[in-house]
């Protein structure tokens, strides 16, 4: 609840709409953003134009209408809904009165407040001086103010740095920070595979449901909450499956639609999570309206991390929200409710199913030349027995079906 001594800033959301997107889809999006970070936002200008003002992004009438409309309400912030260059930012703002932040900073924001670890803090930080960087000159000493408010948040807040050479230093800084944070990362992915664990990944807009699926399915503990970016760092919890196998299950950071660049860039170790795994779960809300492009904003980001080949189960959630009938859940399409335990069987089932289908048992004969042979079993797949004949090493394993084909050689009769 919000500090009464401290109320809520009082913000306008501004956009345009040039065409390019789904403008009202940004917008709720946008005002759920705001409200997240702690702002009440009173009103929303948009302003329809084939592409913003360079100058001031709206133009110089709505300009003044949004003016005039913060002093009659007591406006303390504007938030844009496109990412403003420095000049844009500094123009409105001389224009009006009233700080201004874009969609990328409120973000930011959000995340800041919200990042625990301490690689989820470095990623933030990395984010927030690549987004400053060219914004230096645009903004000239707005940057050096102090912190205070929505958009000011974050690593360094009392001093935002305003030379480059400083700022590229502490970028320098934390990319490496992070390539170690990373590097021991794809050594714990590297130790999973090498003990044959299988991993699962929850993948999905944020606010789903993520993090409650996953506090239901292996009894976590998982902060979650209704509110955008509830919980920024992955977390990796044991799930034990109807049939007795036991799999990593992984929730990873939520998305949203526009995402920023300097986020995706800098989440993308976190993000890699989706790509190493056996199985994703694509979790979307199932009353939203917008729940189509939930899922084709997560198809996206696992193309462009290349999961074209990993299966995915569709996990539409939230049920229980929902009126009339539900469709029934099949192996590549579930529909279940986190807050209810029993409407997850199916969900294990699918999940069962699917990794099954993933896995073959081989029999083999491998002549003593090729010990590489073995070499790939043990790192992909499980030996499951062998002996020793005058002819090669009889094995038995199990492997993914990826490698069928080529160890079709080795087949025994």
């Amino acid at each position: 609840m919000q500090d009464s001594l401290n109320p809520p800033e009082r913000a306008v959301l501004i956009a345009v709409d040039s065409g390019g997107h789904d403008y009202l889809s940004s917008i709720s999006e946008l005002t759920e953003l705001a409200r997240t970070a702690g702002a009440e936002v009173v009103d929303t200008f948009v302003q329809s134009r084939p592409s913003p003002d360079a100058a001031t992004y709206v133009g110089e009438g709505k300009l003044q209408e949004i003016r005039m409309f913060c002093e009659e309400n007591r406006i303390d912030l504007l938030i844009a809904d496109d990412e403003l260059t420095g000049s844009q930012t500094r123009n409105i703002e001389e224009a009006t009165g009233v700080r201004v932040i874009d969609r990328t900073l409120l973000i930011l924001d959000i995340f800041a407040q919200r990042a625990r670890s301490r690689e989820g803090r470095l990623q933030v930080e990395l984010a927030q001086q690549k987004y400053r960087l060219p914004r230096l000159t645009g903004l000239g000493q707005q940057l050096s103010r102090l912190g205070g408010g929505i958009g000011t948040r974050g690593p360094g807040e009392t001093k935002l740095e305003s030379d480059r050479r400083h700022i590229r230093r502490r970028i320098h800084a934390l990319e490496e920070s992070l390539a170690e944070l990373s590097a021991q990362r794809a050594r714990t992915r590297e130790r999973r595979r090498k003990n044959n664990a299988v991993t699962v990944a929850l993948v999905g807009y944020t606010n789903v449901g993520k993090s409650t699926l996953l506090n239901q399915l292996t009894n976590a503990d998982v902060y979650a909450q209704d509110q955008l970016f509830a919980t920024l760092d992955p977390t990796a919890r044991e799930l034990v499956l109807p049939g007795g196998q036991h799999v990593i299950l992984v929730d990873t950071v939520g998305l949203i639609q526009r995402l920023p660049h300097q986020l995706v860039e800098a989440f993308h170790s976190t993000l890699e999570t989706a790509a190493d795994a056996d199985l994703i779960l694509a979790v979307c809300d199932y009353t939203s309206p917008e729940s189509d492009r939930q899922l084709e904003v997560t198809r996206d980001l696992l193309a462009e991390l290349g999961c074209g080949d990993t299966p995915v189960i569709t996990v539409y959630n939230k049920i229980d929200r929902a009126g009339g009938m539900i469709p029934a859940s099949g192996d590549r399409a579930v529909f279940v409710s986190a807050l209810d335990r029993e409407s997850l069987a199916p969900l294990l089932r699918a999940i069962e199913k699917a990794l099954s289908a993933r896995v073959c048992t081989l029999d083999l004969l491998v002549p003593y030349a090729d010990g590489s042979v073995l070499h790939l079993l043990r790192e992909q797949g499980q030996i499951l027995s062998q002996e020793y004949t005058e002819k090669g090493i009889r094995v038995k394993a199990s492997v993914n079906r990826q490698y069928e084909k080529s160890l079709r050689e080795y087949l025994c009769e």
